[in-house]
């Protein structure tokens, strides 16, 4: 493939809903450029874009491709992205890198979920974008329904460029509304415009007139006066109104018919913005901020945003140039590291092929393998003009799993495969509790962890099971007693002797466990309060209710005696245990559990429901903040309710809500929940032994 400078080259991500046909797509518009020589299917496994074994079995995009072809003197870099909402990291990754979107919608099942949230990512990154109804051939297609749908969520800017001639099975093809040509499968003419369809295009060409004539001031008077205005000067004028967010065109065709993919190219290259036209800010060494622009003879400015581990390959890192030109077998500068980088050989990828090229300019994507220091989000620059590229902005995960190996060989690996996993997709995290000694692998949804467990099957050998995590229950008492132990034993010669009074009192929540002593006239020799300590704090790591470690307590050590041969440091640490343990048990123990704080945003239609599901998982509302249409809810809910509360939230909100907890404190749980936390834990216990 040769090089282009930046203003024939176009970065398009392509956003919509699961399902909507972006993949087949992407594949038409490959085949109609001819950079493949076979339309694949997603039915089949075939597609360019969708050649990870887990996206051909579950017939999704998981993970983004990158996808160039040439058209008529442009390179088009297409970046195919996932419509499921557990892999909106990738999604993130393909806006941070492009200059436009296509946001495609099923023109069966209209306007859904991802494509409100595709709408309100372009709109968040001011990008321009069109909009493309697909499956114009599927059941119960309708675009003018679609249509109105569109302006109804996204407004009156929505126009089409492009109308269906016929629906369902008797789509045909396309016209263009302002040249007024057919356009059938692949780049053969369409059939002839039927006479119902006229009206409409003319009635669409007027409205598209109106927003070109406004870019050019000499043009919108000579239209206000009547004259006529030029397909040239409507084209130019539209490109205007797209490029600043004043027109979303609105196209239409079918993937799998391979019908408007070749308009949609000529659509590409006439109407959005090229890397030239587009400058992005950078931050210097010392914070300035800076524009660059897309130079090839600039200093470097190169941005990685996206890593694959491969155990073959090793890792791959995809980057797009903003500035200057990267050379294969160069070192560069980490920006983000302030480290040295060398690079080998580089390539341009499509889907799982990759050719290799000497260099790769401002404007365009590339990729290198194995690099030593470089990761997702680091600026690859000139290192006596180093810049940093705005990062990725990555959503955080919010469920999370236990991560057990079924085998003890994979328990030796997992503990370096974890972080390569993560270091791959940067919405996973891995992490050890400390309280229950789990490995606890956090993602944004079921699928995205199931995707991940996979992948290290596949890629690395290691197999793991995914298991809910254990809530880090504690315990403690309500009332203030004494305890007293006595361990004596005798064995022959030196025989043990250790003898205890401990006075136990709750203490208020968050305080901890202490430890003090009040002994009066030497009952227990100083030089054995440490051993007593050390025997109060080993017991408590283990209450009495359910084996949970004892917190919010106060042990005081008041009284006891020695003796001068048998006494032992040992022998007061396991009367001190003893004691604490008797007490605890007379103290009225309770179970306590871990409260959150949680903040759901959601559309106003759904506060009532969201509402109900928190009463039913013992939440407490502490307040809500409407702004703009949606509602954030301020909760307080028992952490064990809320395990798996993105699957609830998605399934109550279709997907439309967002939320982020965190650790708040520590509450009595109540006597009915006690009780079948306590037997569950016994259970297991007994399943042990």
């Amino acid at each position: 493939m040769q090089q282009y400078p930046p203003k024939q080259i176009r970065n398009v991500v392509l956003l919509g809903h699961s399902n909507s046909g972006k993949t087949s797509l992407v594949e038409s518009v490959l085949f109609s450029a001819g950079a493949i020589n076979r339309l694949g299917t997603v039915n089949d496994g075939t597609t360019t874009s969708d050649f990870e074994p887990e996206e051909i079995r579950r017939k999704i995009s998981i993970s983004l491709s990158l996808l160039p072809l040439e058209w008529k003197g442009t390179k088009i870099n297409f970046l195919d992205t996932p419509g499921y909402p557990d892999f909106v990291g990738e999604v993130k990754s393909g806006l941070r890198v492009t200059e436009a979107a296509i946001i495609v919608v099923c023109a069966a099942s209209g306007v859904e979920v991802g494509t409100e949230q595709a709408w309100a990512f372009i709109n968040e990154a001011r990008m321009p974008g069109v909009i493309f109804v697909n499956k114009m051939d599927r059941d119960n297609a309708d675009f003018f329904r679609t249509l109105k749908d569109i302006e109804a969520k996204f407004g009156a800017k929505c126009l089409p460029l492009q109308l269906p001639i016929g629906a369902e099975k008797n789509f045909k093809g396309i016209v263009d509304i302002i040249s007024g040509k057919t356009l059938g499968a692949g780049q053969t003419p369409g059939p002839e415009v039927p006479a119902q369809l006229k009206q409409q295009i003319d009635s669409y060409r007027e409205k598209l007139v109106e927003v070109a004539v406004e870019a050019d001031d000499a043009v919108l008077s000579r239209y206000l006066e009547g004259g006529t205005v030029t397909d040239e000067e409507i084209l130019r004028g539209l490109k205007q109104a797209v490029i600043q967010g004043r027109l979303t065109p609105v196209l239409v065709g079918s993937g799998l018919a391979n019908i408007g993919a070749a308009a949609l190219l000529d659509i590409v290259c006439q109407y959005l913005p090229s890397p030239a036209d587009v400058s992005v800010e950078a931050a210097t060494s010392s914070g300035e901020k800076v524009r660059i622009d897309a130079d090839p003879s600039g200093p470097l400015g190169a941005f990685v945003f996206k890593t694959t581990a491969d155990p073959y390959v090793g890792k791959l890192s995809y980057f797009r140039v903003y500035s200057g030109t990267v050379f294969s077998n160069s070192q560069v500068w980490n920006a983000a590291k302030n480290s040295v980088e060398r690079l080998g050989q580089l390539f341009i990828l499509r889907g799982k092929n990759q050719e290799a090229v000497q260099q790769v300019m401002a404007g365009d994507i590339g990729a290198v393998a194995r690099l030593s220091v470089t990761s997702t989000g680091d600026s690859l620059t000139a290192r006596e003009k180093p810049v940093l590229l705005p990062p990725v902005n990555f959503p955080q995960p919010n469920l999370s799993k236990a991560v057990y190996p079924k085998s003890k060989n994979d328990l030796d690996k997992m503990s370096t495969i974890l972080p390569r996993l993560c270091e791959e997709d940067p919405t996973l995290t891995v992490r050890r509790d400390s309280d229950t000694a789990e490995i606890i692998l956090s993602g944004l949804g079921e699928t995205h962890l199931e995707a991940a467990a996979e992948k290290m099957a596949r890629k690395f050998g290691v197999e793991v099971k995914l298991e809910p995590p254990k809530i880090p229950y504690r315990e403690t008492i309500l009332k203030k007693v004494t305890a007293e132990y006595k361990h004596k034993k005798q064995t022959g010669g030196h025989g043990q002797y250790g003898h205890v009074v401990i006075e136990l009192e709750p203490l208020p929540r968050g305080t901890g466990f202490e430890f003090a002593e009040r002994v009066v006239g030497g009952a227990v020799p100083k030089n054995y309060y440490p051993a007593v300590e050390k025997g109060i704090n080993e017991a408590r790591q283990e209450g009495v209710l359910a084996g949970y470690p004892v917190i919010d307590v106060r042990a005081t050590l008041t009284d006891g005696s020695s003796h001068p041969v048998d006494s032992s440091e040992i022998a007061f640490k396991i009367a001190a245990a003893a004691a604490l343990k008797k007490g605890l048990t007379e103290g009225q123990p309770v179970l306590l559990e871990p409260v959150v704080n949680l903040n759901v945003a959601v559309p106003d239609g759904f506060v009532g429901d969201i509402i109900s599901d928190l009463n039913t998982k013992r939440g407490r509302v502490m307040g809500m903040t409407p702004q703009g249409g949606v509602t954030t809810i301020q909760a307080q809910v028992p952490l064990a309710e809320v395990m798996r509360y993105s699957i609830d939230l998605r399934s109550i909100t279709q997907g439309r809500g967002t939320y982020s907890m965190e650790f708040s404190h520590y509450e009595e749980v109540p006597a009915h929940v006690a009780q079948k936390v306590i037997a569950e834990k016994q259970a297991r216990e007994a399943e042990k032994q």
